[in-house]
């Protein structure tokens, strides 16, 4: 099923994905058209069964174009690639403060699930408190169990996972991309 559609690029789910059942695959999704060092179209399935509050979040911000023009500010080369701060991480923005902002909606109390951070995973960033996720997630590019139970879920790349390997990636030890960050020009919500 396409659904989050992120303009991100998972390969379609494989062996790594087999521990998902199809109850768990949500009936929304992201599509993502993302523009920069990668370019097209990440497509990913949303678990509202998993992370109600979390889709709903995403899929209302979504909605409302609150993510079209947000850069992925923090891309760690095997580790994930982090976006949506639809408050400070806006193309041609201030990037020195990417990464410290969320939306105008309230933080959202975790979610955690026994869902492991695998590749093509789609989680909800957060700050040193479990329920302080907003409007941040990020794409695995490799599995970190060291996440698991520890971050809330929200999804899983299903279609365009070659344009999540090739987003621009950040230097040091933080991830901080600099110069021009990849963005996602659009993001709509499928069901």
């Amino acid at each position: 099923m396409r659904k989050l559609a992120l303009a991100l690029g998972l390969l379609a789910a494989g062996p790594a994905f087999s521990i998902f059942t199809s109850a768990q695959v949500g009936a929304t999704g992201l599509e993502i058209d993302v523009k920069g060092v990668a370019n097209g179209t990440i497509t990913i399935d949303l678990f509202e069964d998993v992370a109600p509050n979390h889709v709903e979040q995403i899929t209302a911000l979504a909605a409302e174009g609150a993510y079209d023009g947000v850069v992925f500010h923090r891309v760690i080369e095997g580790f994930m690639a982090q976006t949506g701060d639809v408050e400070f991480g806006r193309a041609g923005g201030d990037m020195r403060r990417a990464g410290t902002g969320g939306s105008k909606r309230a933080d959202l109390k975790a979610e955690f699930s026994d869902l492991p951070f695998e590749r093509g995973i789609v989680g909800m960033a957060r700050s040193a408190s479990p329920d302080s996720a907003n409007s941040q997630f990020f794409i695995m590019f490799a599995p970190a169990p060291n996440l698991n139970g520890q971050y809330t879920v929200v999804g899983r790349v299903t279609g365009g996972m070659n344009i999540v390997d090739k987003i621009k990636r950040g230097r040091g030890p933080n991830g901080a991309v600099v110069g021009t960050p990849d963005t996602m020009t659009a993001v709509r919500v499928t069901r």
